[in-house]
C-alpha cells in the first residue's frame, strides 16, 4: 500500500492555513505520498468514523493562496480516555499513515505533545510535526520569530484601525477598539502602534503592577486629558482582550462580564463585544469627571482571522510546509517546524518548552523591556507626565491619578 501523511488544523482560523496545508500536499504528494485532510481537528483522531479528504495537486494548487481553512477546524481537547480508548489506531494503519502533520497554536500544541508522547509510548511508528501558527503570534519560537498569520492579520488590523483613526479626525469623536489576543498583546500592539494610536493597552503592561478595571480607565483618561492639553479632541485607545484574563474573578464581575468557557477552558472572548463593555466603562468614567467626549466602539476580531495571506505569510507558510518534508525526511518526530533567522528549518521539540507540571506550551508575551517597545509607549502614546498636571487639573482634580508611569508603576 502507497505511504501516506495525514494533516488536521486545530484552534482558530489565521491567513495561511491553506498555504501550509496546500504546501505540505504538494511536496508529499510529488514524493509519491497519499496525502489526506483530517476535518474537525483532533475530533477525527478519537472517532471510529473520522471525517478526511484526500488532497490531491489540484486541490493543493486552489487552496494554497486562499484564506480561511480548507480543512474544517476544531478546539476539541481529547481527554485522557479518549487517548486510553478512542485512539483510533485502525485510521493510522489502514491508510499506511507515517506522518500527523498539525497545524495550530498554544492548545494545538499542546495536544500535538501529548499525541507525540503517547505515539512514543505505544511504540507506534507515526511521526508528529506540528506547525505553528496564531494571529496572537504567542508561541515561543527561538529569536522572536514570529508564527504564521500574525502579520497578515496585523495588515487587515492596521487598514481597519487606520481608517477608525480617520474617522475620529474627521469627526472629532474618540474610538475605543479592542483586538483580539488571548493572553499576549502583541496584535493589539503591532496595529495600534503602527496607526499610531495615543493609547495601547496590552496585559504586559501591567507586569510591575496588578491590573484592575480602574487602571486601564484611568490609562484611556490620560490619553484622552492630554491630547485636550494638547489642542486635538479626538483619538483612538486600543486594547487587546488578553485584558480580560489577567483581571481577577471579582474584577470580572464589576464589569458585569460572565463567560461560556472553551474545551480548553478558556473564556469565549469572541462572544462578546470587549470594545463595548470597554467603551461604556470609559463613557462612564467620563461623565462622573464631567467630561464632554463622544466615544465609539469597534472590534477587531473574526474579520482578521480568514483573510487573504499577504505576501510575507504566502512565502512563510509554503516554507514552513515543505520544511515538514525536510524533518520528516531527516526522522525528527515530535517538533515544530520553524525558519530560523538565517531561513534555515529547524525542529524545535514540544517537550523541551512545555510546562513540566501542566504539559502545556507557555504562551510567549510582549517584551516590555525592548528598545520596539519602549520606544513605542515613549514616543507614540500620549498621557499625562508631571509637567502637565497644572493644564490637567481643567478636567481632572487629581491629575497623579492618571500620570501614565504613576498607573503603572513604572
Amino acid at each position: 500500500m502507497k505511504k501516506s501523511i495525514v494533516i488536521l488544523t486545530g484552534g482558530g482560523p489565521a491567513p495561511g492555513m491553506n498555504t501550509v496545508v496546500g504546501s505540505i500536499a504538494k511536496t508529499f504528494l510529488a514524493k509519491d505520498y497519499r496525502v489526506l485532510g483530517l476535518h474537525g481537528g483532533y475530533k477525527g483522531l478519537f472517532s471510529p468514523d473520522p471525517n478526511f479528504c484526500e488532497l490531491d495537486f489540484i486541490c493543493a494548487d486552489s487552496i494554497f493562496n486562499r484564506g480561511g481553512s480548507y480543512l474544517m477546524m476544531s478546539r476539541y481537547k481529547p481527554t485522557e480516555e479518549d487517548f486510553n480508548v478512542n485512539f483510533n489506531l485502525d485510521f493510522f494503519k489502514s491508510n499506511n499513515i507515517q506522518l500527523l502533520v498539525t497545524v495550530g497554536g498554544d492548545d494545538t500544541a499542546s495536544t500535538a505533545n501529548r499525541i507525540a508522547k503517547f505515539l512514543a509510548a505505544k511504540n507506534y511508528p507515526i511521526a508528529n510535526i506540528h506547525v505553528p501558527k496564531t494571529i496572537d503570534n504567542d508561541l515561543p519560537l527561538p529569536e522572536n520569530i514570529p508564527t504564521f498569520g500574525y502579520h497578515s492579520a496585523k495588515a487587515e488590523g492596521t487598514k481597519i484601525a487606520a481608517t477608525v483613526y480617520e474617522d475620529a479626525r474627521t469627526s472629532g469623536n474618540w474610538f475605543v477598539v479592542s483586538a483580539m489576543g488571548r493572553s499576549a498583546g502583541h496584535l493589539a500592539l503591532g496595529i495600534g502602534a503602527t496607526c499610531h494610536y495615543p493609547m495601547v493597552v496590552i496585559p504586559e503592561m501591567f507586569n510591575k503592577t496588578t491590573i484592575t478595571a480602574e487602571k486601564i480607565l484611568n490609562l484611556a483618561i490620560s490619553a484622552i486629558v492630554k491630547r485636550k492639553i494638547m489642542g486635538l479632541p479626538y483619538g483612538a485607545i486600543l486594547i487587546s482582550e488578553g485584558i480580560f484574563h489577567s483581571l481577577s474573578n471579582a474584577e470580572l464581575e464589576s464589569c458585569g462580564v460572565k463567560f461560556t468557557y472553551d474545551d480548553h477552558g478558556h473564556p469565549e472572548l469572541g462572544k462578546i463585544s470587549k470594545a463595548q463593555m470597554f467603551n461604556d466603562m470609559i463613557e462612564n468614567k467620563l461623565k462622573s469627571l464631567g467630561m464632554s467626549v463622544k466615544s465609539r466602539p469597534v472590534e477587531i476580531g473574526y474579520e482578521v482571522r480568514c483573510v487573504t495571506p499577504i505576501a510575507y505569510d504566502l512565502m512563510y507558510c509554503s516554507q514552513l510546509g515543505m520544511g515538514v518534508f525536510k524533518l520528516f525526511s531527516e526522522g525528527v518526530t515530535g517538533c515544530m517546524v520553524y525558519l530560523d533567522i538565517n531561513n534555515t528549518i529547524k525542529p524545535l521539540y514540544l517537550k523541551d518548552i512545555q510546562d513540566p507540571t501542566t504539559g502545556k506550551i507557555p504562551p510567549r508575551g510582549v517584551n516590555m523591556d525592548s528598545d520596539k517597545v519602549r520606544q513605542i509607549f515613549d514616543h507614540l502614546c500620549h498621557y499625562i507626565t508631571p509637567a502637565d498636571y497644572e493644564a490637567a487639573k481643567k478636567y481632572v482634580a487629581n491629575p497623579e491619578e492618571y500620570d501614565f508611569k504613576k498607573i503603572l508603576n513604572w
